[in-house]
């Protein structure tokens, strides 16, 4: 009698036993040797209930979150879900909080297993890292609240409909400005007066045209007044302005439109200055041209050319790399090819240096036909000198075009993550009540084992 007693006491699992008044000690002691057993989809893991309180926030660790999937006639925990990320899940508890997604498990849906089982966000933020993932950084926000509604409506376009409307007249003004930049270059609709001014250093001035009425002029003067009125209302509410100095996209901005206050101020000064050259022409060329800069302004609306700065940036060493082959390519080319071609009267390659265009353009595999070698020898070294070109091309390119499908997939990912949530199935709590009213399957021959298991910490029970 009594032995069956003891038999009956054996089959009683001590998770469902509560500490009484004068036991908690004992059933402490009881309890920290205690194994659990955790049906993942009908493969069951053995462990002891230490390695999952290591961890009292998660599913399994805090008994009240746990037990609504205890299964009392089998005395196990049941979870319809994910048997191979259950694997890795059961490691993290084991392991004190390494969390490595298996190679079979795609990462959507082990993401979602990580959710499930409520691992924390510190251990979702290490995995994304582990995977690839660059933690985002925290937007910082002006604490007036004033300052923070201008600062959404023209730093962050997703945040509201009008910031949107913003973005895209931006976009529109940067396209309308580079445009003009591009057509005021033609011949039909070029400044005449500038040219003659510029080769006969005319000290007459015009009075038939300034550069005050050009169309040209005007459309430039209404985009400048957006780009500055922007720039400014950015600067007033921007959190930090030290911040949005150091912002490379901000030092864009005013590169941009210096050009315009450059030229201005020359045009006032030579109006007035009774036609006196104010700046050298070749000079003011140059200013105008920073005004192409203007495009980079584009990338703070498209995440295209985002992804584009993030590759570059991170394939510097490769292009470094590309660079200092072709350099050295280019010397050990166009030396070659000078020196072939030496005893050639009518030879082009009257120089190494002169030689350096020709062995660039052949090396890049471009090949104008400007320039060629006429001796056997020449042809023989402008023939090694394009088999290396493709070569040394070809070499860094794999790790510049991983790098941009990296970023790629990153971006889209993030998009993904942010348009779609996870939405966590949690079953009914009352569910192993509703197993417990099931018959229980008759039990196995003692001859068959009655459990699997994993990798980690399980035992073969009879």
């Amino acid at each position: 009698m009594d032995d069956d007693d003891d038999d009956d006491d054996e089959t009683v699992s001590i998770t469902d036993r509560r500490p009484q008044s004068g036991y908690a000690n004992v059933y402490n002691e009881l309890g920290c040797c205690e194994r659990v057993v955790i049906n993942v989809s009908g493969l069951k893991f053995e462990t002891q209930l230490k390695t999952l309180t290591q961890f009292p926030d998660t599913l399994l660790g805090d008994p009240d979150k746990r037990i609504r999937y205890f299964d009392p006639l089998r005395n196990e925990y049941f979870f319809d879900r994910n048997r191979p990320s259950f694997d890795a899940i059961l490691y993290y508890y084991q392991s004190g909080g390494r969390l490595k997604r298996p190679a079979n498990v795609p990462f959507d849906i082990f993401s979602e297993e990580v959710k499930f089982y409520e691992l924390g966000e510190e251990a979702i933020l290490k995995f994304r890292e582990d995977e690839g993932f660059v933690k985002e950084e925290e937007k910082p926000l002006p604490e007036d609240e004033f300052k923070r509604q201008i600062w959404l409506l023209f730093e962050y376009p997703e945040s509201s409909s009008p910031a949107r409307g913003i973005a895209v007249v931006s976009v529109l003004v940067i396209v309308i400005s580079i445009v003009i930049f591009c057509l005021e270059t033609l011949p039909e609709f070029r400044d005449d007066k500038e040219y003659l001014q510029a080769r006969h250093n005319s000290t007459q001035p015009d009075h038939g045209f300034t550069p005050f009425n050009d169309p040209f002029f005007i459309v430039e003067t209404v985009c400048i007044i957006w780009f500055s009125f922007e720039i400014i209302v950015r600067f007033f509410a921007s959190p930090s302005k030290t911040a949005f100095f150091k912002n490379i996209m901000n030092s864009i901005d005013i590169v941009s439109i210096l050009p315009y206050f450059i030229t201005l101020g020359t045009d006032l000064a030579q109006h007035q200055g009774n036609g006196q050259q104010a700046m050298s022409f070749a000079i003011l060329r140059i200013i105008r041209l920073v005004r192409v800069f203007r495009i980079f302004k584009l990338s703070r609306h498209s995440k295209g050319l985002q992804i584009l700065g993030h590759t570059l940036r991170a394939s510097m060493r490769e292009l470094a790399l590309l660079i200092f082959f072709l350099v050295i390519g280019v010397i050990l080319f166009s030396s070659a090819v000078y020196f072939a071609e030496a005893d050639e009267p009518t030879s082009q390659f009257t120089s190494i240096p002169d030689a350096f265009w020709w062995a660039v353009v052949t090396m890049t595999t471009v090949g104008y036909g400007d320039m060629k070698p006429i001796t056997v020898g020449g042809k023989i070294v402008g023939s090694l000198c394009a088999i290396a070109g493709v070569l040394t091309i070809a070499l860094p390119v794999p790790v510049i075009v991983s790098n941009f499908n990296y970023f790629y997939h990153r971006e889209t990912d993030n998009n993904e993550d942010q348009a779609q949530p996870v939405v966590e199935s949690m079953p009914h709590p009352n569910k192993f009540y509703a197993r417990a009213m099931k018959p229980p399957n008759p039990p196995p021959s003692s001859s068959a084992p009655q459990t699997r298991g994993g990798r980690h910490g399980y035992q073969v029970t009879r």
